[in-house]
C-alpha cells in the first residue's frame, strides 16, 4: 500500500520513469518462453530494483515455482506485495491466495474475494467453501454453488468433488437458482477484469508504448489451491448482521484511491479499529477506473480535520472532503 499518496498519480509517474525497465521486462518474458529461466530471472532483477509491478510479478512467479532461482514462498509473497502495493491486478490476486493458503485468511478475504469478483476460479472455489461453511462470511448455500460452478466451468478439479458434496445437502431448488446467479456472476466477472486491467493499463503503461503484462500468460501459471473439504451444517436462517451505527455527518476522510479494490479493502482493515474512525461509516466508491476509500460521518470540517491528524501522526494519509 502506498499510505501517503494516491496510487494512481504514483503509478503514473513510475510510468514516465520505467521504459528501459520495461524492456528488460520484455526480454525476460521472451527467455521464460524459450524455457531458459536464468536468464529470465536475470533480466528482472534489475527492473525489480528499479520497481517494476510487471518484473515484480514475473521474478514472484519465479521464487513460487522455483525455476531460475530455488522456490521461497517468502520472497514470492514479498514480491507479489510490492507489485499489487502498485495496482498490479494478478499479483494481487496470487498474494491473497498465498495469505489464504498458509493460514492468514482474514487478511487474505479482501484479495480472494476481489479475485473471485473478477473470474479467477482458484478465488471462486476458496469464497464458494467459506460461503458453504460460513467461514468469515455469511453462509449462503447457492452462492456458494454458484461460485464452485464457475470454478469447475474454469475447469479447475477439485471444483468437481465439492460440488459431488454440496449436492447431498443443497435442494435441488437451489441448486437451480444457483445456475441463475453463476451466469449473473460470470457477467459481472467479465464486466469487473476488464475494468481492472484497463485502469492498472491506463495508470502503468505510456500510450506509445506496448504493454508488457500482455505477455502474462507467458510467465508460468501459479498452481491450483489445494482442495480444502466442505464441511455441511446443518440448514438454518442466517442470523441478520446487528448494523453499524450509521454517522450522518456530511463530512469525510478520504484514504486512498486504487486500481486494485482489494487494496482498499485491506487498508480499511488496518484503520478500521483507530479510535478516530469510532462511530464512522467506510464507503468504496467507484470513480471512474479506481476505487475510492472514503469515512463519513463527521459533523463538522474541524472534526474531520481532527481525526486526520489523529491518522497521520500513525503515518496513514488522507484528505477532507464533502
Amino acid at each position: 500500500m502506498l499510505p501517503r499518496h494516491s496510487i494512481v498519480p504514483a503509478l503514473l509517474a513510475a510510468a514516465l520513469l520505467a521504459a528501459p525497465a520495461a524492456a528488460d521486462v520484455r526480454r525476460g518474458v521472451d527467455a521464460w518462453s524459450a524455457g531458459d529461466y536464468v536468464a529470465a530471472v536475470r533480466e528482472w532483477r534489475g527492473s525489480v530494483e528499479a520497481g517494476d509491478p510487471d518484473a515484480q510479478f514475473n521474478l514472484a512467479q519465479a521464487y513460487r515455482l522455483g525455476r531460475g532461482v530455488a522456490a521461497n514462498l517468502a520472497e514470492a509473497e514479498r514480491l507479489y506485495d510490492a507489485a499489487a502495493r502498485q495496482g498490479h491486478v494478478q499479483a494481487a490476486d496470487n498474494y491473497g491466495l498465498l495469505l489464504f493458503q498458509s493460514g492468514r485468511r482474514e487478511q487474505a478475504l479482501p484479495y480472494v474475494s476481489a479475485a473471485a469478483e473478477r473470474g479467477d476460479p482458484r478465488a471462486q472455489y476458496l469464497l464458494g467453501i467459506a460461503h458453504f461453511n460460513g467461514d468469515l462470511v455469511p453462509r449462503d448455500w447457492v452462492r456458494a454453488y454458484a461460485l464452485l460452478t464457475l470454478a469447475q466451468s474454469a475447469g479447475l478439479p477439485q471444483a468437481a468433488s465439492a460440488l459431488q458434496q454440496m449436492d447431498t445437502h443443497i435442494a435441488l431448488e437451489d441448486r437451480s437458482r444457483a445456475q441463475e446467479l453463476s451466469n449473473q456472476l460470470r457477467q459481472q466477472a467479465d464486466a469487473r477484469r476488464a475494468s481492472d486491467l484497463a485502469a492498472v493499463d491506463l495508470a502503468l503503461a505510456g500510450l506509445d508504448q506496448p504493454s508488457v503484462r500482455t505477455a502474462r500468460a507467458a510467465t508460468a501459471p501459479v498452481a491450483a489451491p489445494r482442495p480444502v473439504r466442505a464441511q455441511p451444517a446443518p440448514a438454518q436462517p442466517a442470523r441478520a448482521p446487528t448494523p453499524p451505527a450509521t454517522a450522518s455527518g456530511p463530512w469525510k476522510l478520504q484514504l486512498g484511491a486504487f486500481a486494485v479494490r482489494g487494496n482498499a479493502e485491506a487498508l480499511w482493515q488496518r484503520v478500521a479499529a483507530r479510535p478516530e474512525l469510532a462511530g464512522k461509516s467506510r464507503q468504496f466508491v467507484a470513480q471512474g477506473r479506481v476505487t475510492r476509500l472514503l469515512v463519513a460521518g463527521f459533523d463538522s470540517q474541524q472534526a474531520a480535520a481532527s481525526a486526520c491528524a489523529g491518522l497521520r501522526r500513525s503515518g496513514h494519509e488522507c484528505l477532507v472532503t464533502r
